[in-house]
């Protein structure tokens, strides 16, 4: 038996022609549909890269416990099991944050691997240049700062031709693999390209497939953080995005005309996924980690072929997420899951169309716990701004370039509680989270009625009803006790209505402001913002500067001089620019 997975990294459904999509040229896509089973109600896990990518190997969420990381000594790998049981597993890909501090125990999980070099931020070519390390071109300078922005553009000078490109070179090393493959058995291999994810740097003829954009500047990087580009710009980053989609459409009809030219459908499973979504400006939205998830982060596409049931094609609108995925490799070769796995094998929808999950969990690690049954979205904030107790649970202190703060490392105890650990020692160590759910509160919304979650659904029943799901999947996954507390949720009892009104109440004098002069609704939640990053105590500093200064500055003004000056001089351009972002928009935050 053979098993192929072709994984995107940051695709969104809504740009491709079979989820609807009318614009964006996806005929490749459009053929894998022909042979696949599309799923209509595939949901990301955990956020964002590395810990998508954790949930992938052990089939269990990663966000209830710690953040981005790698693979823990206890964890279970659904790769590394095919590789004990006489399975080949090869890995190609140029997702560069493997070969980094908190990816660096992934790939040895593979019989072998090929890692191609360049993408985002990826330190790899050395330039030095004491001005700026490299002579940008005029008309990038302002669309992005930082150290990753000077890395991404030196590695760019080896990035000249459709066929420098790195995600190139992987989807070749992949079809390499195939052809030289193809007439033996037991093997699995999983083509993963960073593409389309940001930047969205793209050779020319994609671009052409589209309409003209402006080349003055080229806005193709956008920041985490609220939208505050034009409409132009704004544009030119969806078309750039969509071209990039459409080469990554290219090269995935490639890995199809090798099934095609070798009859591989025969006797080869075929997956093709990604690990999260992100917001084009949606919500009023760039990115994937500090706003609420939205569908646009975490509705995914999702595409399974089974030689098993090779006439199995069409849609199905099962409820199904990216833990399931290692749970189907296993029962695809006859191998038993691990009962810390806590995925179900697709195969269940595909052979007795079952209903695998009454709903599922997703969120990042100390932003907002979310439950989807299928029809409702409830997203659960902190139920205060401290967004605490937090705390990370790990045998690998490392996040994605760097090691966790000596601070916080020695406040850390060992736990030994969790049998998902397999009762390891392991280091809980203190968290804080800089953006808290807080300042977004809880939200409900109805995707049947409200496809777009534009309406937030104000029904105490359902609210409550929804919550009991959460507590019921924190229980099933050996949550932290923590969360429960953060969450405001018990966890040995359902949350009452009139607890919930309570919580309500409590929000709405913990908003509540020391200041006498009388403020638009913006201006306050502007003023709460900047509460949530410098601190409560401070809050009575803060509106006393207002108090003094109104009618001669703006609200705005004042809380962005707060701001810069609590951040200091070293502090880098790129966070400056993002909390000034969140800062405007504020107000805006529904």
């Amino acid at each position: 038996m053979k098993a192929v997975m072709v994984m995107f990294d940051t695709l969104s459904r809504r740009y491709l022609s079979t989820y609807g999509n009318d614009w964006v040229q996806t005929p490749n896509f459009e053929r894998l549909k022909e042979k696949a089973v599309q799923f209509n109600s595939f949901y990301a896990g955990s956020l964002p890269c590395m810990p998508a990518r954790r949930e992938l190997h052990t089939g269990r969420y990663n966000f209830l416990h710690r953040s981005w990381g790698p693979m823990e000594p206890f964890d279970f790998s659904c790769f590394e099991a095919l590789k004990k049981n006489h399975i080949y597993t090869h890995i190609v890909t140029d997702h560069s944050h493997y070969w980094e501090d908190g990816g660096a125990t992934y790939l040895p999980r593979y019989t072998t691997w090929e890692g191609f070099r360049g993408q985002e931020g990826d330190r790899w070519v050395g330039i030095v240049n004491n001005q700026n390390r490299l002579n940008i071109p005029k008309q990038l300078e302002s669309t992005k700062m930082g150290e990753s922005f000077y890395f991404n553009h030196a590695n760019r000078t080896r990035m000249i031709k459709e066929e420098d490109f790195s995600s190139v070179k992987t989807f070749e090393a992949g079809i390499e693999f195939l052809n030289q493959n193809k007439d033996e058995d037991n093997w699995f291999l999983q083509i993963e390209a960073f593409d389309p994810h940001e930047p969205f740097y793209v050779p020319q003829e994609y671009l052409d497939l589209y309409e003209k954009i402006r080349d003055d500047v080229v806005f193709e990087w956008p920041s985490y953080a609220p939208v505050c580009e034009g409409e132009e710009d704004k544009k030119q980053a969806i078309i750039r995005y969509a071209a990039l989609i459409s080469m990554c459409d290219t090269y995935l009809g490639k890995v199809l005309d090798v099934f095609d030219k070798h009859d591989l459908w025969k006797d080869t499973m075929l997956i093709v996924n990604t690990d999260h979504g992100f917001l084009m400006g949606e919500h009023d939205w760039w990115g994937k980690n500090v706003q609420p998830s939205y569908n646009e982060i975490v509705h995914l596409p999702f595409y399974y072929y089974d030689p098993r049931k090779p006439d199995c094609h069409g849609e199905k609108d099962q409820l199904a997420q990216t833990i399931d995925i290692p749970a189907t490799l296993l029962g695809y070769f006859g191998i038993e899951k691990p009962e810390s796995m806590l995925g179900k094998d697709l195969y269940q929808v595909l052979d007795k169309d079952e209903k695998i999950h009454e709903a599922v969990l997703f969120g990042s690690f100390g932003g907002h716990v979310n439950v989807c049954d299928g029809r409702y979205v409830y997203m659960r904030s902190s139920i205060d701004e401290t967004n605490s107790p937090l705390y990370e649970y790990t045998l690998m202190p490392t996040r994605m370039r760097n090691y966790f703060e000596e601070n916080k490392l020695m406040k850390a105890t060992l736990d030994t509680t969790f049998n998902c650990f397999k009762k390891y020692p392991v280091l809980k160590v203190p968290a804080t989270s800089m953006f808290s759910s807080y300042r977004f509160g809880n939200k409900l919304f109805d995707l049947w009625e409200d496809p777009y979650q534009k309406n937030n659904v104000n029904d105490l029943d359902i609210e409550i009803s929804m919550i009991e799901k959460i507590r019921k999947l924190l229980l099933e996954n050996e949550a932290p006790l923590e969360q429960y507390t953060r969450l405001g949720i018990s966890k040995d009892k359902e949350l009452s209505k009139e607890e919930l009104v309570n919580q309500r109440e409590e929000k709405k004098i913990r908003d509540e402001l020391p200041i006498s002069i009388e403020l638009s609704e913006k201006e306050k939640q502007q003023i709460l913002f900047v509460r949530d990053f410098i601190g409560k105590d401070n809050i009575q500093v803060v509106c006393k500067q207002i108090e003094e200064l109104y009618g001669k500055q703006s609200v705005y003004d004042v809380l962005k001089n707060i701001l810069q000056t609590s951040l200091g001089e070293k502090a880098p351009k790129m966070l400056v620019q993002m909390l000034l972002g969140f800062l405007y928009a504020a107000g805006n935050l529904d």
